[in-house]
């Protein structure tokens, strides 16, 4: 595995739920091992928040022998009344990104809005 993060502390902008879900998207067989160690959590966390993302219809998976393989419903709605109407496509669209784009990130100021823009 490689490119694993650097230990954190504090809040973040970003939910576990939606870090799996992302590290999921990017690798749809990757290893429940794999995915604590990205997120920086714990094995048993990442099962919990599986299971959560299952049980709600926003992930399911298949196993072929020892390997899972999962699916995500990316047409299913997020829950939240604030982001009522997107799409978990559209959080994902933000999170997963092509291995190119990662090592060359577009520069800050193509990337934000001006204030007075977003009116």
């Amino acid at each position: 595995m490689v490119g694993v993060p650097e230990s954190h502390t504090g809040w973040t902008f970003i939910t576990n739920h939606a870090r799996v879900l992302a590290a999921i998207a990017d690798n749809p067989n990757i290893r429940i091992r794999d995915i604590a160690a990205h997120c920086r959590l714990t094995e048993r966390a990442v099962q919990r928040i599986i299971s959560d993302l299952e049980q709600d219809g926003y992930l399911s998976h298949t196993r072929d022998g020892r390997t899972n393989t999962y699916r995500i419903q990316a047409d299913k709605v997020l829950r939240h009344p604030a982001e009522a109407g997107l799409s978990v496509a559209s959080l994902l669209s933000l999170l997963v990104q092509d291995e190119t784009d990662r090592k060359e990130p577009v520069p800050l100021s193509s990337r934000l809005v001006d204030a007075g823009d977003a009116r």
